[in-house]
């Protein structure tokens, strides 16, 4: 991982990541389920993936485009903001990064008036 740069980080981002979840408060939401979509960004220093053009040497976005998908479709919770912490401790955990910043989108929830979106945002760093 390496000392963090001054400055402004480094940052890899993936936007719209998306998959059937099970997740809410209500009955209905836990049966039919709904579309949920995530955007990560990964705080890292890159300088090295760069200088030596290993992907073994960064954060493989493909995989982790995955196993976010998995995360979403997997066990069931009540709140968007759990998922959004579920989220960033699996990416802490796998990914040789400084920290993470996960935003979970649920454009379906169940509020009774118009809306366009619904989404929790995250940051939280990972401590040596």
């Amino acid at each position: 991982m390496g000392a963090r740069p001054a400055g402004r980080p480094d940052v890899i981002r993936l936007s719209g990541i998306s998959a059937t979840g099970y997740h809410g408060v209500f009955e209905h939401e836990r049966r039919e389920g709904q579309e949920f979509i995530v955007d990560v960004a990964l705080h890292t220093d890159i300088r090295a993936a760069a200088a030596s053009d290993d992907l073994a040497r960064t954060a493989n976005y493909g995989a982790l485009a995955n196993q976010v998908r998995d995360i979403i479709a997997g066990a069931p919770v009540n709140l968007i903001e759990t998922l959004a912490e579920r989220i960033a401790s699996h990416v802490l955990g796998a990914f040789a990064v400084d920290a993470a910043e996960v935003t979970v989108h649920k454009p379906q929830a169940p509020i009774e008036v118009p809306f366009s979106d619904v989404a929790v945002t995250i940051y939280r760093e990972n401590h040596p």
